[in-house]
C-alpha cells in the first residue's frame, strides 16, 4: 500500500464530469418545464453541483455551477431558448443560484479534503503504531533495521538505510542495504556530527539524513531516498519522517543499554564466581598449611644435622610464602564481596610508613628505604590496617624487582585536594603495554619472571585505595613507580595544654 496520493484530475476529466452532470439534470427536466417552477429546478441543479464537487473536485464543481446557470436560463426561464431574462426576479434567482453553487462546491470539497486528510492521518498513525510495536519487540539491530526499511518502503514509497555509530564512524546495519556514493556517506556523517537534518540532491536522487538522537549523543543516522516521492508529499510528511527517526533512535538506544546491562551482569556473575572460588580455596588451604608450617618450625628448632635443618628452614619459608598468598586470596575475596568495612581515623601517614617498613623486616634487609615526607604534611583519614597492607605490598614488590643494595624510595606530597604517595624502585620497570593491566587479578608485569608471585598484590592495593576514594596508577620513572592518591579533608583541631 503506497502513501502517495492520487494526482488531481486533469482539466479534460473535470470538464467531462461537469458536462455529464449538467446533462443528466437537464435532459429529464425538459419535458417537465411546464410543471416545475424554475426555483425548484435550480435546487436540482444545486444538487448536481454538490455531486460533482464530491466526485470530481473543486474545479469541476465551479464549472458545473456556471454551466447550470447558463442551462437554467436558456431552457427554463422565459423567454426560453435565449439568454434574455424576462423578469428581474429570475435574474436574482440566477445570481443566488450561482453564489450558492459556488459556496456549496467550496464547502463540499473542503470537507472532502479534511476527511481525506483525517483518513490519511489515521492510516499513518496506525502504521507508526505497528512500526513502534515491531521496534519494541526487536532483539537485534538487524531486526530493527528491517522493520524500519519495510515501513518506509510499504507505507511511504521510499527507500531507507539505517546507519549506526561505531567508534565515531557510521556503518550500515544491513551490509546489503547501504548508501550509493561517497557524497551520500559524507552527508550522513555531517548529519551525525552536527545533530541536524541534512538534505542532498545527487542527480535524480533526493536524500534526507535524519540523526538518531540518544540520551547522551547521536547514535546513528536514518537515510531516506525520496527519488520516487513527489516533493509536495515530502514537505507534508516531515513530521512523520522525524517520528520514524525518533522511534528508530529509541530502539537503537534500548538495544545498546540491554547489551550493556547483559555485559555488566556477566561481569558481576564472573566476579562473584571468582570471589567464591578464591574464598573456598583459601579457606581449604589454610588448615593444612598451618599444620605444615608448625611441623616445619618444630623441625627447624630441633637439634638436627645441618642439611636436615636447612631443609626444615626452607620448608618453613615456603610455608610462610604460601600463607602470605592465601592471605592475599582471602583479602581479595573479601574486597570483591564488599564485606570489608573501613575503620577510618585521622592519623599521620609517617607512622603507617614506618610500621610497614618494620613489618617487612627481612624482605627489606638488602634494600634501604628512603622516605621523603614534607615536615608539615597533614593528617589523613584512612584505615591504618588496610593502608599498611597497601604499603607492605608496594614495598615488597619494589624489593623483589630491585637489584641488591639499591634503595627503595617512598615519597609523599600534596597535589591539590589530594595527598599523593609514591613507592619507586630502580628495577627494570613495568612492560609499557601493561601499565594499565598490572592492577588486575592474577596479572603480572613479566609473566615469565623467576620472582615468586601470582599477581594479587597490586590488585589488592587498587581495591583498598579505591575503597578510600583514591586512585592508583603505575609508571616507569628510572624504574618501576606506583603512585596512589588519598583525598584530603579538614582534619580535627589538636588542642595543646597550656603551661601553667
Amino acid at each position: 500500500m503506497t502513501a502517495i496520493p492520487p494526482e488531481p484530475r486533469s482539466i479534460n476529466s473535470s470538464l467531462i464530469w461537469a458536462i455529464a452532470a449538467c446533462l443528466l439534470v437537464t435532459l429529464p427536466l425538459l419535458p417537465l418545464h411546464n410543471y416545475l417552477d424554475p426555483a425548484n429546478i435550480a435546487m436540482l441543479y444545486l444538487l448536481a453541483v454538490t455531486m460533482v464537487a464530491v466526485q470530481a473536485g473543486k474545479r469541476a464543481a465551479i464549472l458545473a455551477a456556471c454551466l447550470n446557470v447558463v442551462l437554467l436560463d436558456f431552457f427554463f426561464i422565459q423567454p426560453r431558448f435565449s439568454f434574455a431574462i424576462g423578469d428581474v426576479q429570475y435574474g436574482v434567482t440566477l445570481a443566488v443560484m450561482l453564489a450558492v453553487a459556488l459556496i456549496i462546491s467550496k464547502l463540499t470539497t473542503g470537507l472532502q479534503s479534511q476527511a481525506t486528510d483525517a483518513i490519511e492521518r489515521e492510516r499513518q498513525s496506525r502504521a507508526l503504531y505497528e512500526l513502534a510495536s515491531k521496534l519494541a519487540g526487536a532483539t537485534s539491530l538487524e531486526q530493527m533495521a528491517a522493520a524500519t526499511r519495510n515501513f518506509l518502503h510499504r507505507s511511504q514509497g521510499c527507500r531507507g538505510v539505517l546507519l549506526v555509530r561505531r567508534s565515531d564512524m557510521l556503518q550500515p546495519v544491513e551490509p546489503e542495504h547501504h548508501l550509493d556514493s561517497e557524497l551520500q556517506s559524507a552527508a550522513a556523517y555531517t548529519a551525525m556530527q552536527l545533530a541536524q537534518v541534512r538534505n542532498l540532491l545527487e542527480g535524480n536522487q533526493y536524500w534526507m539524513f535524519l540523526p538518531l538522537h540518544g540520551s547522551t549523543y547521536v547514535r546513528g543516522v536514518l537515510a531516506i531516498d525520496f527519488s520516487a516521492t513527489p516533493q509536495a508529499t515530502i514537505n507534508a510528511r516531515q513530521a512523520l519522517y522525524a517520528a520514524v527517526a525518533s522511534l528508530a533512535a529509541i530502539a537503537v538506544e534500548r538495544l545498546h543499554f540491554v547489551e550493556v546491562a547483559q555485559r555488566v551482569q556477566l561481569q558481576m556473575t564472573d566476579e562473584r564466581l571468582r570471589s567464591a572460588i578464591l574464598a573456598a580455596l583459601s579457606h581449604d588451604i589454610r588448615t593444612p598449611l598451618t599444620a605444615i608450617y608448625g611441623m616445619a618450625d618444630t623441625l627447624a628448632l630441633m637439634q638436627l644435622p645441618q642439611p636436615a635443618r636447612d631443609s626444615a628452614e626452607a620448608m618453613r619459608e615456603q610455608a610462610l610464602w604460601l600463607n602470605s598468598m592465601v592471605e592475599n586470596l582471602l583479602d581479595m575475596a573479601k574486597l570483591n564481596a564488599g564485606s570489608i568495612r573501613l575503620n577510618q581515623e585521622w592519623q599521620p601517614v609517617e607512622e603507617v610508613i614506618g610500621a610497614s617498613i618494620k613489618l617487612l623486616g627481612a624482605a627489606l634487609e638488602h634494600h634501604p628505604v628512603k622516605v621523603m615526607l614534607p615536615p608539615d604534611f597533614p593528617l589523613l583519614k584512612f584505615d591504618a590496617v588496610l593502608m599498611e597492607r597497601v604499603l607492605c605490598n608496594l614495598l615488597e614488590n619494589a624489593a623483589k624487582y630491585s637489584p641488591p643494595d639499591i634503595p627503595v624510595s617512598v615519597n609523599a606530597q600534596l597535589a591539590g585536594d589530594k595527598a599523593k604517595i609514591s613507592v619507586c624502585d630502580s628495577g627494570p620497570g613495568f612492560p609499557p603495554d601493561k601499565l594499565d593491566k598490572v592492577f588486575e587479578l592474577f596479572e603480572r608485569g613479566d609473566t615469565e619472571s623467576s620472582v615468586p608471585g601470582v599477581g594479587l598484590g597490586l590488585a589488592i592495593c587498587r581495591s583498598i585505595v579505591e575503597a578510600h576514594g583514591g586512585k592508583i596508577h603505575a609508571s616507569n620513572r628510572d624504574g618501576a613507580c606506583v603512585t596512589f592518591t588519598l583525598p584530603l579533608d579538614t582534619p580535627p583541631v589538636i588542642e595543646t595544654e597550656d603551661d601553667e
